[in-house]
């Protein structure tokens, strides 16, 4: 039998007490069974971990381009109990553009993003945008959890507020610095950028609805950048280098320009009468000679 092994601090019990986290996809909720004799837990003994089910927890929202905030969430509330069995509702695309606008993925790629998050065990596919009684009770629901910013729907100044009444509420946190929206501002931000990108890459023009005019300025614009990176490098010569460049040829060089200018005098000739002697057409001297 293989598996991690416990550390020198880890127990039976402590093991039990940790969070039974998903190995697999979780599955659709028609694809699970419903409890026999549902009861529901308070939240008393599901802080105790004395119940004798895991602790059903639901939490619900869009999910689009699931990123580590959702991620989070989820973590947040599969560890509220020590034994939670987590069901995650993922609201439609109908009801998603009815009352929030339109998403970047379709709701079945929405799905199997959440479906394939290790904190999820169910998730429930075209999640109402309002839950009531009739959910709960259905879906053997004991605690919903969620931030807890008031959202005001219809009338209702909190839609969450029924489950708060009935002390079923959770209050996850929500992970600053990143949302979808700010996902989708920054791509928005930098749109040329990866349409650059993405024209790189090979994509058509028309798979990215860009004109070709814009695409002729967006490849001229990349053209310009690369041209100006290479001049870059090749000017990017570091200082010393310079330097040594010019104590090697600078000095050489001016002083040739300074002899080709302004060449030196020509040093004159001293008389001698040995170099007389040797110019064409100089006297003989006279040398006496002995005869034996």
């Amino acid at each position: 039998m293989t598996g991690r092994k416990r550390s020198g601090s880890e127990t039976a019990d402590d093991n039990k007490k940790k969070p039974r986290v998903q190995s697999l996809e979780a599955p659709f909720s028609f694809e699970t069974e419903r409890l026999k004799n549902f009861v529901r837990i308070g939240r008393e003994e599901a802080l105790a971990g004395t119940a004798t089910r895991p602790v059903r927890v639901y939490c619900d929202g869009i999910y689009d381009m699931f990123h580590a905030g959702h991620a989070r969430q989820l973590k947040q509330a599969k560890e509220a109990f020590p034994n939670v069995y987590l069901m995650v509702g993922v609201v439609s695309d109908e009801v998603t553009h009815k009352f929030k606008g339109r998403t970047v993925m379709a709701d079945t790629e929405r799905y199997e993003a959440v479906r394939h998050c290790k904190y999820a065990d169910e998730v429930v596919q075209n999640a109402p945008w309002i839950i009531d009684d009739d959910f709960l009770d259905k879906n053997q629901i004991d605690f919903v959890a969620h931030d807890d910013e008031p959202y005001t729907v219809g009338s209702a100044e909190d839609a969450y507020g029924f489950v708060k009444e009935k002390r079923m509420f959770l209050a996850t946190q929500r992970t600053p610095g990143i949302s979808t929206s700010d996902i989708i501002k920054r791509i928005i931000k930098n749109y040329d950028v990866y349409v650059r990108r993405n024209l790189r890459r090979g994509y058509k023009r028309s798979e990215l609805n860009v004109g070709p005019i814009h695409a002729t300025r967006i490849k001229l614009t990349d053209f310009a950048d690369e041209t100006k990176a290479s001049l870059t490098d090749l000017l990017d010569v570091p200082t010393e280098r310079v330097k040594e460049f010019l104590r090697k040829w600078y000095t050489p060089i001016s002083e040739r320009v300074l002899n080709a200018i302004s060449p030196p005098q020509t040093p004159p000739i001293e008389d001698s009468d040995d170099e007389v002697a040797d110019l064409p057409g100089a006297p003989e001297n006279n040398i006496s000679t002995e005869i034996e």
